[in-house]
C-alpha cells in the first residue's frame, strides 16, 4: 500500500485517471459532489451516472451491477453519502469477479479521515480530503491510500484561481437551473503545491480531529434533542452535516437563510445535468435533505436559533 498526496483530492483522482491506458467509462453515482465529474472531463474519461438506493442513499449496488454485466468499464467510484462509513466490500469483490480489470475507488472525501489502510476492503484506491468542509477541515489538501500495481504518475498543470471560481460559479448555475452542463477546459484544477511531508501532514490531520468531532458531537446533541426524530436521518449518517428530511424544504431554508443564519442543500442528482440520464431516487433525496451545520462554522447558540425556525415551519409540512 502506497501514500499519495495533492493539493486537492481532485487532484489525485485527476492523476489516477490519466495515468491509466485504457479509457472505459467509470460509474458513478448520480449525488456525488459535481468536482468529480468535473474533474472526468477535464481527464477526458467518459462516465454514466448509478442512481442510489432509495433504502441505502448510497449507490444502487443491483443497478451497478447490472450495467457491469452488460459492458466494459474501466472503472467505479463508490461515495459514502453525507459520510456515512460503511463500505460494501461483498460487492467490490463481486465486482471484480464481473471485472477483473475495473478499478474500484472508495471516495471518502465526506468521511472520518482513516490513516491506516483497510486491509479487509477490495478497493484500488481510498480517497480522503482535508479541504473546506470535510471532517478535518485544513483548507488544503488530499490523500489516497492505494494498492502498489495501481498506475499512478502525477502531472504538473497550471492553475488559476480565478478559473476555478468561475468553474464554481458556472456549474452551480446549471445546478440551479437543472440546465445541461457544458464543460470547457481551463487552468482550474490545482495539482501542484508545497505540501507538508506525509508525518507532518498526519499530525496536523490527528491534532484537529478531535476538536472537530467534539464539535459536531456539541451540535449534534442540540439538532437531535429538539428536531422531531422523524425528520432526522439515522445517526450513522450525521457526523458530516446534520441531515433533515423535510416535505417543505425551500420554505424552511428561506426561513433560515432569512433569519441570517444557513444550512445547505447537498447534493443534487447530477444525472441529465452532467450525463445523460435520470436518477429519481437521487432527485426525490435531493428534493428533500437539508444539510444542518455542525462544524466550527456554526455556534450551539445559531443551532438553537435554526431549530426554533424549523420546528416553527415544519406545520407547513
Amino acid at each position: 500500500m502506497r501514500i499519495a498526496q495533492a493539493p486537492r483530492a481532485s487532484a489525485i483522482l485527476y492523476h489516477v485517471l490519466v495515468s491509466q491506458t485504457e479509457t472505459h467509462p467509470w460509474l458513478l453515482p448520480a449525488n456525488i459532489c459535481p468536482i468529480v465529474p468535473i474533474t472526468f472531463f477535464k481527464a477526458r474519461v467518459p462516465f454514466e451516472f448509478v442512481d442510489v438506493s432509495g433504502e441505502t442513499l448510497h449507490m444502487d449496488l443491483e443497478e451497478a451491477e447490472a450495467l457491469l454485466k452488460k459492458r466494459k468499464y474501466g472503472g467505479l467510484l463508490y461515495a459514502h453519502t453525507y459520510g456515512e462509513s460503511s463500505t460494501p466490500n461483498e460487492f467490490f469483490l463481486n465486482a471484480k469477479i464481473l471485472a477483473p480489470e475495473l478499478l474500484i475507488l472508495d471516495d471518502r472525501c465526506l468521511c472520518i479521515p482513516d490513516l491506516e489502510p483497510d486491509t479487509d476492503s477490495p478497493a484500488d484506491v481510498t480517497l480522503y480530503s482535508t479541504g473546506y468542509a470535510k471532517i478535518v477541515e485544513l483548507n488544503f489538501g488530499g490523500y489516497a491510500l492505494m494498492k502498489e500495481d495501481i498506475s499512478y504518475q502525477p502531472v504538473h498543470l497550471p492553475f488559476t484561481p480565478q478559473e476555478h471560481e468561475e468553474l464554481e460559479k458556472a456549474y452551480k448555475e446549471s445546478i440551479s437551473k437543472r440546465d445541461r452542463f457544458a464543460y470547457h477546459d481551463t487552468n482550474w484544477l490545482e495539482t501542484n503545491s508545497d505540501l507538508p511531508a506525509w508525518y507532518d501532514y498526519r499530525q496536523q490531520i490527528e491534532m484537529h480531529m478531535n476538536d472537530s468531532l467534539g464539535q459536531r458531537g456539541t451540535l449534534n446533541q442540540i439538532y437531535s434533542g429538539q428536531l422531531p426524530s422523524e425528520i432526522q436521518l439515522p445517526q450513522v449518517y450525521q457526523t458530516w452535516r446534520f441531515n433533515l428530511r423535510v416535505k417543505n424544504k425551500k420554505r424552511i431554508l428561506d426561513a433560515i437563510f432569512n433569519a441570517g443564519l444557513f444550512a445547505s442543500s447537498h447534493y443534487a442528482s447530477l444525472a441529465g445535468i452532467m450525463a445523460d440520464g435520470q436518477a429519481p431516487n437521487a432527485e426525490k433525496l435531493a428534493d428533500e435533505v437539508i444539510n444542518l451545520f455542525n462544524d466550527h462554522h456554526f455556534s450551539a447558540e445559531q443551532a438553537e436559533q435554526v431549530c426554533a425556525i424549523i420546528v416553527e415551519n415544519l406545520s407547513w409540512n
